[in-house]
This record gives structure tokens, sequence and C-alpha cells, in this order.
């Protein structure tokens, strides 16, 4: 009698084995795995994937602050600043044979309300800064401005401030859904002392970034701010941003031969239009034009060097991380280029 029940209890056991317990784990996986998914930080999801995969390295804040945007390390988990529709457009005019006004306008449509009432905007000329300030910013709505000449830095973003429009989709603290503009924005600068605040790398090492002194930056760095319940009007206080529109205008020379957009958080952008048939003063055919994308994908080919009426919309429906973009570049229509 002994023998048939130890049989029955083997054959039990390698049953449970080979089949009953592989399917158990896979149908646990299969239920909690989303689950707990869900229940954690974005960011600890994406780090423990790319440490199985890269191992243990402190680059891998590169990617996944491309991925989830600067948001993605805050220790407090937070919203993720994700724009789903995303329209941006080059305005470019002359002001006389060596200067143009850029004005760049972009609209971003956000994946889930972001729960925030400031507006901040990051003013350098430091390509160092320029390049660290997306990891470094935890705050989730904000504008980059990049003036490459060091000697026209304070003169240009002084230029470009009274420019600035702001449009804004917002839930307000009673839970309805309000518009709002406002065609003269009011910034208020950030002062030195409180930069750490706004700029990780301010107060702790950042990857290969070593801490930065703000002493350092007095000369290459400002920061300004918006209370965003000061535009909404009718004494709103705003809890959250569906939809926020930026405008700003800003002093370019000619003779760059290009300008640039770059998102500074991840951003499904479906399109960008490019607006310069006043670059030219004499309003001829002074200048020949090319679409430089720097993106996973386009959805465009290379349209060429094409005069300013014939120059098309882009077409992109493609997600831009941070550091991706379009360059819009410009010629002389003899040939030379700038």
């Amino acid at each position: 009698m002994t023998f048939p029940v130890l049989l029955l209890a083997a054959a039990g056991l390698a049953g449970y084995e080979h089949f009953t317990r592989r399917w158990l784990s896979s149908e646990l996986a299969r239920i909690s795995g989303p689950r707990i998914v869900e229940a954690l930080l974005p960011q600890q999801v994406m780090e423990v994937f790319l440490e199985s995969i890269y191992g243990r390295n402190e680059a891998n804040r590169d990617v996944m602050t491309g991925v989830l945007g600067g948001q993605g390390r805050q220790p407090f988990g937070g919203d993720l600043t994700i724009s789903t529709h995303t329209e941006v457009t080059f305005g470019l005019r002359a002001v006389d044979f060596e200067h143009y006004h850029l004005t760049t306008g972009t609209t971003y449509s956000f994946k889930k309300n972001v729960r925030v009432d400031r507006f901040i905007v990051f003013a350098t000329c430091d390509s160092l800064l320029r390049d660290s300030i997306v990891a470094g910013c935890e705050l989730p709505l904000f504008d980059l401005w990049f003036v490459p000449d060091a000697d026209e830095f304070q003169s240009r973003v002084n230029d470009m401030l009274p420019s600035v429009q702001l449009g804004i989709e917002y839930v307000d603290s009673d839970g309805k859904h309000r518009f709002a503009e406002s065609s003269k924005l009011r910034l208020t600068e950030v002062k030195y002392g409180n930069w750490a605040d706004y700029l990780s790398f301010f107060r702790a090492d950042m990857g290969a970034l070593p801490r930065q002194n703000t002493r350092d930056h007095l000369a290459d760095l400002r920061i300004f701010e918006c209370d965003l319940s000061a535009i909404a009007g009718d004494d709103h206080v705003v809890s959250a941003i569906e939809r926020l529109s930026v405008r700003a205008t800003t002093l370019q020379r000619i003779d760059d031969g290009f300008c640039y957009w770059q998102a500074p958080y991840p951003c499904y952008v479906n399109r960008i239009t490019f607006e310069v048939k006043e670059l030219d003063v004499a309003r001829g055919d002074a200048f020949l034009f090319n679409i430089a994308p720097f993106t996973f994908r386009s959805n465009t080919i290379n349209v060429g060097w094409l005069k300013a009426e014939d120059l098309p919309e882009l077409e992109m429906r493609s997600w831009l991380l941070p550091g991706h973009g379009v360059a819009l570049l410009w010629r002389d229509a003899g040939g030379r280029a700038y």
C-alpha cells in the first residue's frame, strides 16, 4: 500500500514542478506584474530596466532623463511632463541687412494634467549649462533660451523678456477647466542664492557633472519665473495645466545662417511650420532654405534648398526627446553659405 502512495506523490510532485508551478508562476506574473509596475515610480522601473541591460552606470541617468524628462528623477515621484500633441512655428523677420527677429511659438498638450502653478525660464550662454539644465531641472514646466554670444548675453535676454507670451488651459482649485492668456507676461528674476531650488547640480554632483557653484555662473545664467495664477484672472487659482502655449522673440544675426528648436521634455511633434518670407529685407529671393531634423525620424525626405515660398510644413509625426529638434538653414541664393 505504501508503494502506490509514494508513486502517486512522486507523480504529483513531478507534475507540479514541470507543469503546475510554471503555469502558476506565469499567471502570477501576468496578473500581478502590471500592477506592481504601475505601483512603482516611473524612474524606479526605468532604473531597474536599464541596469538589467547596461549594468550599474551613472550614464544611465541620461537615458532616463531623455525618456522621462527631468521629472523622471524626482524623489517625490511627481507628474511626468510629456506632451502628446506638440506644434512649433518659426517666424523670421528682418530688422535690417544684418539682424532679424526670430519668433518661436510652441504649443504643448500634456498626457496628464501637470500639477504646477509656476512657469520657469532658464537663459544661458554657457554650453555646459545648456546641455545640463534639462537633466538638472526638477520643475515641470520651463523654457530654455541659449544665447551663444557671451558678450551679448545680458542684452539679448533683456530684449526677449518683454516679448514672452503665454497661454494656458488649466484646472482651477474647484476642478473647473478654464483658459487664460497673457500678451505681456510678468517674469520675476530668481536671485542666485535660490538657484539650487531650481537646478539640482547646484546642490550635489549630477552624474559626471560635479556640483556647481552659483557664483561661477553669475555672468552666464539667469533664471526667471512667473505665477501662472497671476494670468488666470478673476481670482482663479491654477492647480494643474492641460495645455501650454509659449511665444517669444529674440534678435539674431542673419549671417548665423541657422536657427533651431529643441524639445525641453518628451514631445510627440505633429508639425513644424516656417514663416520665412520676411527674412529678405528686399522682399526678393535673396535666400534659399533647408530643413535639418535631428530626431528619430521625420517622415520627410531631404527637401533640398528651396525658395521661401516653396518651403513646406514639416509633418513630423514622431516623438522627440530632450536633445532632439529641428534646425532651419539658409544661404545666399547666389550660392554663398553663411
